[in-house]
């Protein structure tokens, strides 16, 4: 029915802006009961730290109309009928095709964003402004079967150090379900295959101090019980949950940012959608301020040539892209191999 809507107040840099939810008693995640108003509440309680990590990039919105457990789409166009204070800007896919993207510069469009059902948010690593130059080097520290959150710890706090050495300053959030992001900020200089070549490198050289715990391998079949440096996510319109967004997961996580010393402590089921907000008012916010200096990829495409003089080559690519120079047969191992003759 059209009166089974609140309109909530969401208050912003443009002063205050009356944002409809329809259908606020949805349940979205059945297991803790929470509904769309709550998802829409929630993202006015954290609205200021949620622009400030996710503001200003193009992003693409995971979409789920009858909650996580139905049907799912992403939207990488805006979706229609958005009110004109919402942006939008072109950007460019690994196609070579345009198109525009959401842009979220005040609280009230996320929540915008929830009411068109949104539940997952994914920013771009670039500004709207420049979007084919990424201002943050994202690696993503992915657990494979068999490891999980806990031995992607002692991985995150080496890639801190490494960063370090390099003059770069890692931050850290928890993925949401079992891994940890690692940003860093960067001058947005280089475009996104250098960036790309920035996170292989650094991957690189993070698996060759914990061999046993680490993997680049791109195919699973390789990767054991370890956890897998997810190198392609650097690559462009490859994104991730933002800082704050909630995840499809039945306990409505959250990709929560974290203070360093807090990472082997933490229990990432913990951090909610309920839980959250009460954090950030305690706590204050861990990536406040990211983007006060921003540090230089020199260093790192030094190594990637180094990888190169080496015989280290390009990686592959998602399935989804064009075939890039240098890049290996995208064959699964196994499936390449052929029998010895005679056999």
């Amino acid at each position: 029915m059209a009166s089974d809507a609140v309109v909530l107040t969401v208050p912003g840099p443009h002063g205050e802006r009356d944002v409809r939810v329809s259908s606020p008693g949805r349940v979205l995640w059945p297991e803790p009961g929470i509904t769309k108003r709550e998802l829409a509440e929630y993202l006015v309680t954290v609205g200021e730290a949620f622009v400030a990590a996710n503001g200003d990039r193009p992003v693409s919105l995971q979409r789920f109309p009858e909650g996580i457990e139905g049907e799912q789409f992403y939207s990488k166009n805006p979706p229609k009928g958005a009110p004109e204070w919402v942006r939008a800007v072109p950007v460019t896919y690994p196609s070579g095709r345009s198109h525009p993207q959401l842009v979220i510069d005040e609280p009230a469009a996320a929540v915008w964003a929830a009411q068109m059902n949104t539940i997952v948010f994914h920013p771009w690593a670039s500004r709207a402004e420049d979007s084919d130059h990424p201002d943050q080097l994202r690696i993503d520290l992915d657990p494979q079967p068999g490891t999980g959150f806990a031995e992607a710890v002692p991985a995150a706090l080496a890639l801190r150090e490494l960063l370090a050495e390099l003059g770069l300053t890692g931050f850290v959030k928890t993925s949401g379900n079992r891994g940890i992001h690692v940003f860093a900020p960067i001058r947005p200089e280089h475009e996104f295959l250098e960036v790309r070549h920035a996170v292989i490198a650094l991957a690189r050289e993070l698996e060759r101090r914990m061999p046993e715990q680490l993997t680049t391998a791109w195919w699973k079949e390789e990767r054991g019980e370890r956890v897998f440096i997810d190198f392609n996510q650097a690559n462009r319109d490859r994104t991730m949950a933002g800082a704050y967004s909630p995840r499809a997961l039945p306990h409505a996580a959250v990709s929560c940012p974290l203070e360093w010393d807090e990472l082997e402590h933490v229990d990432p089921a913990s951090l909610t959608v309920r839980t959250v907000p009460e954090r950030l008012r305690s706590v204050g916010d861990p990536w406040a301020r990211m983007h006060e200096q921003a540090g230089d990829l020199a260093p790192l495409l030094e190594w990637w040539r180094r990888d190169l003089d080496d015989g280290l080559g390009e990686l592959p690519f998602p399935p989804d892209f064009p075939k890039m120079p240098g890049e290996p047969p995208r064959v699964q191992p196994s499936r390449a191999r052929t029998p010895e003759a005679g056999e």
